[in-house]
């Protein structure tokens, strides 16, 4: 499951990088990150030794019905979302949708069609490109774009996702950046990548953890979207961090939305993964067929 994830971390765009100064990536922001990410794979492994419930929507009475009626279901993973760290900002958010009669195998058709992400994920995936392939681990990227009042701003990031098959009926995946940069002048007849930490931008890291589960007639659908931000200004706190969590929200909400929408509009049809250069790749028991 990896598509989604990464598109689900992923789906925390740089918010506001015309408002931000360049500032230096720190060795301690780093370290906390990578603390961070540590627990949050804990947190996983409970999840997949019963030690807790495999779906977040298990952990409260009412999430699996409000989830079956149509409702897309948000939460922070702990206080209100965002934690501070040294000289940066981590944002994380779960979210979770339900598609009646879909199966995995549907889902994966959507998850691994890279060459489609900028149909699925539209307008803020401007491009994708798969990039290497093993049977559980895959490299990618993904072009994000994102407009702030008549700005336009992307970045490219190159992921890292490996999926984890648990059984027939659940499994998940956990995707990671390996890389991110920034565009100067996107758009503009002098559009190029700055090198890696360079510029402006928003984003640093992104890290993403997606479980699925076929069960009560359809397929549960959960997304963990981890960022790793730079710090805010204090004088720009106040008016800046609201809109930086409501776009967090937003657009975990809309991929999530987005995923079903696919998932749906290819039920039925025949679908074969296309590799860059030609042929074809089988993944988990049949990639050729249908996606429900």
């Amino acid at each position: 499951m990896k598509a989604a994830s990464r598109l689900y971390a992923l789906a925390i765009l740089a918010g506001t990088p015309i408002l931000l100064n360049a500032v230096e990536f720190e060795p301690n922001t780093l370290q906390a990150w990578d603390h961070y990410t540590k627990t949050a794979n804990s947190r996983m492994q409970a999840r997949q030794c019963g030690q807790r419930p495999f779906l977040w929507a298990d952990e409260e009475p009412d999430r699996k019905s409000r989830l079956r009626r149509g409702e897309t279901l948000l939460a922070p993973v702990s206080g209100r979302g965002t934690q501070s760290v040294p000289n940066g900002l981590i944002h994380d958010w779960i979210g979770a949708v339900f598609t009646p009669s879909a199966t995995v195998e549907g889902l994966l058709a959507v998850f691994h069609d890279y060459d489609r992400y900028n149909e699925f994920y539209k307008p803020a995936v401007a491009d994708a490109k798969a990039v290497a392939y093993t049977d559980r681990d895959q490299r990618f990227s993904l072009v994000w774009q994102h407009r702030v009042l008549f700005v336009s701003a992307a970045i490219e990031g190159q992921y890292q996702a490996h999926d984890f098959v648990l059984d027939e009926r659940r499994g998940y995946s956990i995707t990671a950046t390996t890389q991110i940069q920034q565009f100067e002048g996107y758009g503009l007849s002098n559009e190029h990548l700055l090198p890696p930490g360079q510029g402006n931008g928003f984003i640093w890291h992104l890290y993403s953890i997606v479980k699925y589960e076929d069960r009560d007639g359809g397929l549960y659908l959960e997304t963990e979207a981890i960022a790793l931000a730079r710090d805010i200004p204090s004088s720009l706190r106040w008016i800046v961090k609201p809109v930086v969590n409501h776009l967090s929200i937003a657009s975990l909400a809309t991929t999530l939305r987005q995923t079903r929408d696919a998932v749906n509009s290819l039920a039925g049809q025949p679908y074969r993964l296309a590799l860059s250069g030609g042929g074809s790749r089988n993944f988990g028991k049949t990639w050729e067929g249908t996606g429900n």
